[in-house]
Order: structure tokens, then sequence, then C-alpha cells
């Protein structure tokens, strides 16, 4: 059995002149990375491995995921090859995780992020926003042979605020 906690980077801001990759979070974006990965805490999670985007906006979720879940133990990584937008890298970047790797987290960006989820989950999502987390079970015991699994949670910044 795999497990893949995928999230999508929180709001980035457009605020200064920087390149696409550079972008930081805004206000809105640490904000709702604190409550989303807080809110997890519940959820006992524990990959074996995390990676993330080398994006400044994927890390800098991550970090505070790690950080508020208390992941500083487990093995982190970043990889270019998740500043991926349409999807082929994310998946390959999945697909040749070492077997030993039950529980995967990954940071990562739209639309590579909503694809993955609509393709290998069983809910569709039209859209995973901003610092969403989706988590997929699949039944197979190589990643190389990832098939389309059972989506166990869907988590939005929404569904955290009160209206």
């Amino acid at each position: 059995m795999k497990n893949i906690i995928i999230v999508r980077h929180a709001k980035s801001s457009w605020e200064f002149n920087l390149t696409d990759h550079e972008r930081p979070l805004n206000d809105r974006g640490f904000r709702d990375a604190d409550l989303v990965s807080k809110h997890l805490i519940t959820d006992r999670l524990r990959p074996d491995l995390i990676l993330s985007s080398d994006a400044n906006r994927a890390k800098t979720t991550a970090s505070i995921f790690i950080k508020n879940l208390n992941f500083e133990s487990i093995k982190t990584k970043l990889v270019h090859d998740l500043y991926d937008f349409t999807g082929g890298n994310l998946l390959e970047v999945i697909k040749n995780c070492d077997d030993s790797v039950h529980n995967l987290m990954i940071f990562g960006h739209n639309h590579a992020i909503t694809g993955f989820v609509n393709t290998y989950g069983d809910i569709f999502v039209n859209n995973v926003p901003t610092c969403g987390v989706v988590i997929i079970e699949c039944d197979v015991s190589k990643w190389k042979n990832l098939v389309k699994g059972k989506t166990t949670k869907t988590l939005f910044p929404k569904h955290l605020k009160k209206k």
C-alpha cells in the first residue's frame, strides 16, 4: 500500500518584481499554511519522505508544514522537477520513488496537482486551491506500478475558516 499526501503551495505574492520561481508567499499564504498544517496534527500523518518543488513558495509552504507537524527528522528533498505545471514531471518523480517509501508527501504546483488527484484519486476535484491537501491511498507495492486509488482526505483552507 502506498499513500500520497499532496499539497499545493500556499497563496503567493505578486507584489515584487521577481521571477515566478522566486515568488514568496503572501500574508494569506502564511496564514493558510499555518492553519491547514496545524489542523493536520490530529491525522497523525507520518511521511517516510517529503519532496518539494524548489520554487520559493512551495519550499516555504513545506517548511511551515514540517515545523508545525514536527517532521524535522523526516528526510526532505527539494526537487526541481516538481516545479511542474502539467503533471508529467510530477508523475515521474512519484514513480521513481524508492519502494521502501510507503507514505510520500509532496509540495507542488497546479495544474499538475489537480490533474494528478483527478487521475489517481477517486473523488473529482474541480481545482485544488492554494494550500489544499489531498491524500490518496493506492493499492500497489511499487511506485512504478501506480494505479488509481482511493481519495481518503481533502482539506482546503476554506473548510477551516469561519464564514
